[in-house]
């Protein structure tokens, strides 16, 4: 798409690019460094990750999927971007005609988010899409909604930030919510409720019979696991509001980012009666650790992070994945399951020191997640909305 002017602000036209080369691909990973430059919550992405996350060559979602990306520009600074993609899987899902934006960003100027999304909505437009939904960075397995609540503290580990005016801006335009999720807040020292220690009292019981059986992930083994996961998560997910199922390559790639991050027992596998039957992830909150190093990892960041790394435990992690089997959901056994892999996780954390993790996202309409966690204890403390506009041919 050739690049365009769109409105005059007083200061300047709104010229549109179209991002084509490694130098633009930089420009857009940086666009969000001005906006929240004021902002202390916001934590700057390291460049280096975010470059392999636009590469089609390095980020295994583009084997399945088309996206375009687009940077406001006025009087020569950078003021906003977005992407559109149309994912296969995705549309093979949820329709034929669906399509995505992500990445939104921009300084408060109504001219400069029309213009981004006039873009954003032609291209979409062009490949025969009439409902877009957003903001997804690329994929629901990804970074996915708008921030609207939970603005006064961080984010976690891919988990977005937004500007207070956001919300406003995309709804002028057309958009309107089609789902909430929550990212919950959960203190591993937390004394347990009466009801949690009901369900611990049966999965001790279920594991002294054999039943139940929770083991880490073995990075011996770390294929056949991933194998695992893979399954059960497409199994568990099927039927959730967006689901798009991971792929090998896509499971391959955490693989490669648990191998550099993680323990093994940062990874929680059950088995009921012999079978693989849940699974739950976390990951170390990295966010706590590149904080100060503004995206940047030279020439002194990969020092500072590594040995932040080493030197002690995370003071926080995030499960950003769990699943249990469709044929358990709903019953006593899925419930075991549930509490099994999680106590499991919050035990480990816990004996290292680390004082809480976020567990993200909960799907607001999943109430027997959201009530497990809250009886656990968890307190929702972030609030992200996908937003959904009929496009007009």
């Amino acid at each position: 798409m050739p690049s365009r002017t769109a409105g005059s602000i007083g200061s300047g036209a709104i010229e549109i690019v179209p991002v084509t080369t490694a130098a633009d691909r930089d420009a857009f990973i940086r666009v969000p460094f001005a906006i929240y430059a004021p902002d202390d919550k916001w934590i700057p992405p390291l460049i280096v990750e975010r470059r392999e996350h636009f590469n089609p060559r390095k980020n295994p979602y583009f084997e399945h999927a088309e996206a375009a990306l687009w940077i406001a520009r006025r009087a020569g600074r950078d003021v906003g971007r977005i992407s559109a993609q149309v994912c296969a899987l995705h549309r093979q899902h949820h329709g034929a005609d669906r399509g995505q934006f992500g990445f939104i960003e921009a300084i408060d100027d109504a001219e400069v988010f029309a213009a981004l999304f006039d873009a954003a909505e032609a291209w979409l437009r062009a490949r025969g899409t009439s409902v877009v939904d957003g903001p997804f960075n690329f994929s629901i397995n990804d970074e996915m909604g708008l921030l609207v609540d939970g603005l006064d503290t961080p984010p976690s580990l891919m988990m977005g930030h937004a500007k207070p005016y956001y919300p406003a801006r995309v709804e002028a335009l057309g958009y309107a919510k089609v789902k909430d999720v929550f990212a919950y807040d959960y203190h591993t020292s937390a004394e347990q409720p009466r009801a949690a220690a009901v369900i611990a009292a049966k999965v001790r019981r279920a594991k002294d019979t054999g039943e139940l059986g929770i083991r880490p992930i073995r990075k011996a083994r770390l294929d056949e696991d991933l194998e695992i996961i893979l399954d059960i998560f497409n199994d568990a997910w099927h039927d959730n509001w967006g689901f798009v199922p991971w792929t090998a390559n896509e499971i391959r790639a955490l693989g490669t980012v648990m191998k550099m991050l993680v323990k093994e027992e940062y990874v929680a596998i059950a088995h009921w009666r012999g079978e693989p039957a849940a699974f739950a992830v976390t990951l170390p909150n990295i966010n706590d650790w590149i904080a100060d190093l503004h995206g940047r990892l030279l020439p002194f960041g990969w020092a500072k992070l590594l040995w932040r790394l080493m030197a002690r435990p995370p003071r926080s992690v995030r499960l950003p994945l769990m699943g249990v089997r469709k044929v358990h959901q709903g019953t006593a056994v899925g419930a075991a399951l549930s509490m099994g892999v999680i106590d499991t996780l919050r035990v480990y954390h816990m004996s290292r020191g680390t004082d809480h993790a976020e567990l993200s996202w909960i799907l607001e309409d999943n109430m027997p997640m959201r009530r497990m966690i809250e009886v656990l204890g968890g307190r929702a403390y972030k609030t992200y909305r996908i937003y959904r506009k009929a496009l007009q041919a």
